[in-house]
């Protein structure tokens, strides 16, 4: 595989717990383009492996390179449940100044916040309605959603973000049979690299 698909690299990789348990030693990981299904036996490490090339930890030793930059979403998902939709999916202050906007404001401010984003709002919608999720308003509040919802909500929010890789850790965790047919369809027209750890 060539340097220019590699996706993600994980070189003579080691980690081990501050108890001294050891998880990886010298492991080696090539990911290129397209779709990987990480599987394994439960506790073997799945989770802490994509949280390695996610960055939410740091190695033993070994290198990890990655192609851009990385979305993760987490097998347990905690959000505040005082957050809006529009803060989780990252276009609250754009949102906001785009109202300001539209409302007659012309402070330079605004403008610098929206920067090239005049179709944030539509952006969201689009992702949400993609997801299942087209009744979920952007105004709403995380404590009005179900946990389902909040699975689909951070992953709405990583698509928006566009990262190169999106790592998922059993992202059908909490879902019905409908949400998880929306997220296939999503993860099916992601054009990035992504990977999915199974159960």
């Amino acid at each position: 595989m060539s340097a220019s698909t590699t996706h993600i690299l994980c070189s003579s990789l080691s980690f081990a717990w501050p108890d001294g348990s050891k998880v990886f030693d010298g492991f080696q990981l090539t990911v290129g383009g397209g779709r990987t299904g990480l599987i394994g036996l439960n506790g073997c490490g799945k989770s802490t492996l994509l949280r390695l090339i996610a960055g939410e930890l740091d190695p033993t030793d070994g290198h990890i390179r990655t192609a851009g930059d990385i979305g993760h979403l987490p097998q347990d998902i905690t959000l505040d449940t005082a957050l809006r939709v529009d803060q989780v999916l990252g276009v609250a202050t754009a949102r906001a100044a785009l109202l300001a906007i539209e409302a007659g404001d012309a402070d330079e401010a605004h403008f610098a916040a929206v920067g090239d984003d005049w179709d944030v709002e539509e952006r969201a919608r689009a992702v949400l309605d993609q997801l299942g999720m087209s009744a979920v308003g952007l105004d709403r509040t995380v404590g009005e959603l179900s946990g389902g919802e909040c699975v689909l909500l951070r992953l709405a929010a990583l698509l928006l973000a566009r990262p190169s890789v999106l790592l998922l850790d059993e992202p059908t965790n909490n879902l019905d049979l409908y949400a998880r047919r929306r997220l296939y369809d999503a993860v099916d027209a992601w054009a990035g690299g992504a990977g999915r750890r199974q159960p």
